[in-house]
């Protein structure tokens, strides 16, 4: 199973020269703008969705996708398979995803640390992929020339408890790469950078 990761893409998806593989994965903010983002956009996103020929494609919004914190409009994703605290189980890879972030505003914020502990003990033992849009505290979060992480402390010690074997996320738009540690391979997607181009490439690994 070739799997094809990216995040971030900030309606820029159409610049994008996407590698084939079997299994495309979204980790979150497919929008541009926080507040404003037309449906319209919305739409086109997942016309292209439809138009690439992976077989499976997941997709999990970040903070900045608020059209999709509302329950009634997630069904403008119909062409992948839309991941908000859920799970799918693919050709036997177990894959959950959830856009949970430890902002104070946004979609999908939630700035008190006991409910993110909660929340991240959600996460199935048996997950093989982790899609999130927030990076585990400390892992990829920041950018090389700043101090200040991005990451989510309680994630991280999920993580480390559930050991899946790959980490899907974005968010830091600065810090894309990968990080292989003994039980987990950690892979920020994220490919615009801090001026919103998109400057960097997907990542493609197989399962």
């Amino acid at each position: 199973m070739r799997v094809v990761c990216i995040s971030d893409t900030r309606e820029l998806h159409r610049e994008l020269d996407v590698p084939s593989g079997d299994l495309l994965i979204h980790a979150g903010d497919f929008s541009f703008a926080q507040n404003s983002t037309p449906l319209a956009a919305l739409r086109d996103f997942n016309d292209w969705l439809g138009e690439l020929r992976h077989r499976y494609k997941v997709v999990v919004p970040g903070n900045h996708d608020v059209l999709l914190a509302e329950p009634q409009r997630r069904g403008v994703i119909s062409n992948a398979t839309l991941l908000v605290n859920s799970g799918v189980v693919i050709e036997n890879i177990h894959i959950w995803g959830s856009p949970l972030m430890p902002l104070q505003n946004g979609a999908f914020a939630c700035s008190d640390s006991g409910e993110r502990k909660r929340h991240w003990a959600r996460i199935p033992r048996h997950t093989d992929i982790l899609i999130t849009h927030c990076p585990p505290f400390g892992v990829l979060d920041r950018t090389p020339d700043c101090d200040d992480h991005e990451g989510c402390p309680e994630l991280l010690a999920a993580v480390l408890q559930v050991r899946p074997r790959f980490h899907v996320f974005g968010h830091a738009h600065g810090a894309h790469g990968i990080i292989r540690t003994e039980h987990t391979a950690f892979i920020n997607a994220a490919l615009v950078g801090e001026t919103f181009d998109l400057d960097k490439m997907p990542i493609v690994f197989d399962f």
